[in-house]
């Protein structure tokens, strides 16, 4: 990599998206923690056609808190109330035979019970859980917007940011895990790119494998280091880590629009 290079610059250009537009979203105040898995152990997770996307030879599992802000349908204004949550999910990398990257999610939990039945009912395994998220960082007063990226005013890099998960029903997994970032720290390395510049996302409905495609600016990425982890989610979904996450990133967000999604095989 050149040192010199910006990450704007090292960023994939975004697939062009297919129209119409089905939502309009923005993701805010994002916690991104990764840890290494075998492929092997990846590949047991993937829809049918769809197979891990590797780095430095591994598979990655990431645990992933945002804010969903003003997620509205088409390019219309966003929901009120239920537009607006908590998001913690899990999910692995993919890549089908041509070369389109996506994510696949284990889980996703919300505390928005009309979304979560509704994207139920869609295929995507969300999960009802309380959600708290730790004082917004670096605040809503004092983030940024230029275009449609986010970007942090001021340097608050004391502060911690993060999220703290219940899932409903006892015994149910949670998790806590919370950053401090690293303003002065922007990331633009190789696999921070890897990790964050996926444009859609792979999962199974009735059977067959679909692709839902989304775009975005590249992420405003920095340096964090772990503030808090106790987590019982990745395990929940079936896969084991253990010591400290090897990709500790923050962002104050970005917005995304997502196309209409296709099944692998037809073309779009």
């Amino acid at each position: 990599m050149t040192p010199n290079l910006s990450a704007a610059q090292l960023w994939p250009q975004p697939p062009k998206l297919p129209k119409p537009v089905f939502s309009d979203q923005r993701w805010l105040d994002a916690v991104f923690l990764h840890w290494r898995v075998p492929e092997a152990v990846a590949a047991a997770f993937m829809p049918e056609g769809v197979q891990p996307d590797v780095f430095d030879g591994s598979s990655w599992v990431g645990l992933i808190g945002f804010r969903m802000e003003k997620a509205g349908l088409g390019t219309g204004p966003g929901i009120p109330y239920l537009g607006s949550f908590n998001e913690v999910n899990v999910r692995l990398y993919s890549r089908e035979p041509d070369g389109t990257r996506g994510v696949v999610f284990l889980s996703l939990d919300a505390n928005r019970l009309p979304v979560v039945l509704a994207t139920r009912a869609a295929g995507i395994p969300y999960v009802w859980s309380r959600i708290r998220q730790w004082p917004p960082f670096p605040g809503r007063d004092s983030r940024q917007q230029y275009g449609n990226r986010w970007t942090p005013a001021g340097s608050m890099g004391e502060l911690p940011v993060g999220y703290s998960v219940r899932r409903f029903g006892g015994g149910s997994a949670r998790s806590h895990f919370g950053v401090v970032p690293k303003l002065h720290t922007a990331v633009s390395d190789p696999l921070s790119i890897f990790l964050t510049a996926r444009f859609g996302m792979h999962g199974s409905f009735r059977g067959r494998t679909m692709y839902v495609p989304n775009t975005h600016h590249d992420w405003p990425l920095f340096g964090a280091d772990v503030h808090r982890l106790t987590d019982e989610l990745i395990g929940a979904s079936g896969i084991s880590v253990s010591g400290p996450p090897e990709s500790v990133l923050y962002s104050p967000g970005v917005r995304t629009r997502f196309g209409m999604p296709r099944l692998l095989g037809t073309g779009g």
